[in-house]
Parts: structure tokens; C-alpha cells; sequence
């Protein structure tokens, strides 16, 4: 328990560097309801748990020596921004990515989850990073480390579905012309990571 508990609280500790994905969470609660969003974080953790076994296993090493990084850098950058720009073209019902609006259904939603996050493989090397550095203090070794793994996976599904919530709590009260800026804020955000990603 003390493994799994640690996990969660460093995972936690994480997930307040807020990114674009915790702003879609958001932005979908409020656009489509709490089921959308609670599916939409299922594939963040869903795809978290994957990521985090990849850089167990040392993929996240041979990322970094094979120079692989830059490209898949870029892929990042670009789903970010079509992913950004689509979610502004949806307020004005021109968005180019088909399933991909701000009020897309349960199913694609997921999708939308799934895409975004496995876009970014770089993600392999950061938990790489944070892996050896926490399991290097804790001492933890390859027995302990799917529990302390299920921890961070669990900070992921508590925190983002607390955002979700959030956001179809407030869903009622933000009038649609306050609704649509709120959709083209996010859209733009999540357009400005993937920029300032390829500007790196």
C-alpha cells in the first residue's frame, strides 16, 4: 500500500503542470457532459499506463540515443496544432477533422484521447526521467514497481476526472456566447504548445 500510495501522490504532484490534455478534459465536460470527458480520460490513462510500461522497459533510453527525438518532436507539434485549429474551426462549424469537434460523441472522443495522447511519444522519455529518478530514491525494484506504476496511472484517472467534473458543473452556468470563446481559448492553447514545440 505504501508503494502504490507514494505513486499516487508523485503523480499527483505531476499532473498540476497543467497541459493540453487536462484543458480538452475540461473543454469537453463542458461542451458534451461528464460521460464524454470520463471517456476521454480513460484513454489519457489508458495510454499513461502504456507509456509508462514502454519506459520501464528502456524504450525511453533508446529514444533518446537514436536520435529519434526530433521527428517524433515534430509529429507532436503537428497533432497539437491540427488539433488546436480544428477545435477553433469547430466553433464556427468548419472543423476539418471529421468526429473531432468540440461536441464530438462518447466513441470518437475516446478516439480523440487516444490519438492525442499517443502523439506524443516524447512522453516515454519524461516518464523514463521521472522513473529512474523516483525509483533511484525509493529504491524500488522490478517487484514494486507495477504497484508504485498503478499509483501515478490512478493520479492520472483522479485528477483529470476532478476536471471534468468541474467542467460539467459549469457547464450551466456559462451563457454559449461565453462557451464559444472559452472553445476557441482552448483551441489556441492547445495550438500554442504544439508551436512553441516546434519553435524548440
Amino acid at each position: 500500500m505504501e508503494h502504490y500510495l507514494n505513486g499516487l501522490k508523485f503523480g499527483l504532484l505531476l499532473q498540476f503542470a497543467v497541459g493540453p490534455v487536462c484543458l480538452l478534459v475540461f473543454n469537453t465536460a463542458q461542451n458534451g457532459g461528464l460521460q464524454p470527458a470520463l471517456m476521454l480520460v480513460s484513454a489519457v490513462a489508458l495510454v499513461d499506463a502504456f507509456y509508462i510500461f514502454l519506459a520501464f522497459a528502456g524504450v525511453s533510453r533508446l529514444l533518446e540515443k537514436t536520435g529519434a527525438g526530433r521527428a517524433l518532436k515534430i509529429l507532436s507539434a503537428a497533432v497539437l496544432v491540427l488539433f488546436g485549429l480544428n477545435i477553433i474551426l469547430s466553433v464556427f462549424g468548419r472543423g476539418f477533422i471529421p468526429g473531432f469537434a468540440v461536441t464530438a460523441h462518447v466513441g470518437s472522443v475516446f478516439l480523440q484521447g487516444l490519438v492525442l495522447t499517443l502523439s506524443n511519444p516524447l512522453t516515454i522519455v519524461f516518464w523514463g526521467g521521472v522513473l529512474t529518478a523516483e525509483m533511484a530514491e525509493k529504491q524500488y525494484g522490478r517487484r514494486y514497481f507495477p504497484v508504485f506504476a498503478a499509483g501515478l496511472v490512478s493520479a492520472t484517472v483522479l485528477f483529470l476526472s476532478s476536471v471534468a467534473a468541474l467542467g460539467t458543473a459549469l457547464s450551466g452556468f456559462i451563457p454559449l456566447r461565453a462557451a464559444n470563446v472559452l472553445n476557441v481559448a482552448v483551441g489556441a492553447v492547445v495550438t500554442f504548445f504544439g508551436v512553441r514545440i516546434l519553435i524548440k
